[in-house]
């Protein structure tokens, strides 16, 4: 690298893409690239409460990034904290040993080398517990069948446990929970918790390196799986059989399941039908999006989990304005306290007002399975008929304006499109476009249709 500033600026794209808005604006725009040399690189930070936080929240991912940026896993990191401002004061202070020795286990692509080890490594988030997943109307069903999941695991009626609602709700976190009180009951059982997408990379390389049985064994050698964000399998064939056979087998045992999604199942377009059938199988429980009380609820956990005070109009202040998901309630909460720390001001209601105004506005999350479900609700159609191959005049056109809006409002493919639509043909997601395009000069009612639809998509 011949500048510092240029690696640091190829690390900031990585860690953009793998936290929010708000978390990058808050605690990786204030850092200050120093140099890089001899495999060393110093970073400047505003205060030691900064670098506690960065260590703690984001240190396997801020080594983890520098390692394969620099092609050097050898790397050092080595923080330079500001704790002096007029002065320039500056203390040096090294990353942790935690972070050092948890990077380096993720230098392990696969977890099935060795298949006869009890003591797998679960992958399991340990802050994820059911202590401090705060119960309320949007989750209650789903928090009471985790434990009764993870008090008997594969023994419950609830085998699947497929858990969907959107991004931020909390599905991780119970489904950590579970696996987590499983390890506590049962510290024998093999407990996995992995992403869809690692997942499907893990299957990918055991393919290509001729390692796939090795990959099957571990899989169906295991107690309890649970499987983060299943929709990323959809219109991937070879993941899915694959993963059907790993299902089949440790569902046959008697062995727990757990999935989690963005979306029921009958709004998976593009997964295999005998998938789908085995997701129904046990229970569909949603989490919807947390209500005021449990806002609340949430933000006092968190103020006092960390030892801080909030004013209670500071609390009703980010809950009433904070109201799509948990994950941006918990980033306000960051947000007020760095500014507060950084620039040594009182946590108040004027602040709070500060921070909503900068915090990222909760953004509607506009994909073509987000239009289909407006569209359905605007011509009071389901899902499946939408998804149909019926003909009907009003649902074809229904069919027709959604693949319409899909290609107006999100930059998804038109193959894309097509296979989330009823698993269509892009030749047909053009027809139609086309189609309402040439009919919304000429029919009045259509067009104020079509707008009222994108009143709601914005």
């Amino acid at each position: 690298m011949n500048s510092v500033i240029d690696l640091w600026n190829k690390c900031l794209g990585v860690i953009k893409d793998n936290i929010s808005d708000s978390a990058f604006t808050t605690w990786f725009k204030p850092i200050i690239p120093l140099s890089y040399i001899n495999k060393e690189i110093v970073l400047q930070v505003p205060t030691m409460f900064f670098y506690e936080y960065i260590e703690e929240k984001y240190s396997d991912l801020l080594s983890a990034t520098i390692k394969k940026i620099t092609s050097c896993e050898d790397t050092v990191l080595l923080y330079r904290v500001l704790m002096d401002k007029e002065n320039n004061t500056t203390t040096d202070v090294p990353t942790t040993k935690k972070a050092q020795s948890t990077t380096q286990t993720q230098k392990i692509v696969s977890p099935f080398e060795n298949t006869v080890d009890v003591n797998i490594d679960s992958q399991l988030i340990e802050h994820y517990t059911f202590d401090n997943y705060i119960e309320g109307r949007s989750n209650k069903l789903v928090r009471s069948a985790g434990i009764n999941v993870a008090q008997n695991p594969g023994k419950t009626m609830f085998n699947p446990l497929f858990i969907f609602g959107n991004s931020g709700v909390g599905k991780t976190h119970v489904s950590n929970a579970i696996g987590l009180e499983v390890k506590r009951r049962f510290p024998n059982k093999r407990v996995l918790y992995v992403s869809a997408n690692l997942f499907e990379l893990q299957y990918t390389d055991a393919v290509r390196y001729n390692n796939k049985n090795n990959f099957l064994n571990f899989y169906q050698s295991l107690d309890v799986l649970i499987i983060d964000d299943i929709h990323q399998f959809m219109s991937k064939p070879g993941t899915q059989s694959t993963f059907f056979n790993i299902f089949d087998h440790i569902h046959r045992l008697g062995k727990q399941i757990i999935l989690t999604c963005d979306r029921q199942p009958s709004e998976l377009n593009g997964m295999e039908e005998r998938l789908l059938t085995r997701f129904r199988w046990g229970l569909t429980a949603e989490i919807t999006k947390p209500d005021i009380e449990l806002r609340k609820n949430i933000l006092r956990h968190k103020i006092k989990e960390n030892g801080l005070h909030f004013p209670e109009d500071v609390v009703c202040f980010i809950a009433e304005n904070i109201t799509e998901n948990i994950r941006d309630l918990e980033g306000a909460v960051i947000s007020l306290l760095a500014h507060s720390t950084i620039n040594n001001e009182d946590i108040s209601i004027e602040l709070a007002k500060k921070i909503i105004d900068i915090t990222p506005k909760d953004k509607k999350k506009v994909n073509v399975g987000y239009i289909c479900d407006i569209v359905c609700e605007h011509y009071s159609l389901s899902a499946e008929t939408l998804n149909s191959k019926s003909r009907k005049a009003e649902v074809a056109q229904a069919r027709q304006i959604a693949m319409y809006l899909s290609r107006k409002h999100t930059s998804q493919s038109l193959d894309s499109i097509a296979t989330t639509i009823g698993g269509r043909t892009h030749a047909t997601v053009i027809h139609s476009c086309k189609l309402i395009e040439n009919l919304i000069k000429q029919d009045k009612h259509l067009l104020q249709d079509i707008q009222i639809l994108e009143e709601k998509i914005k």
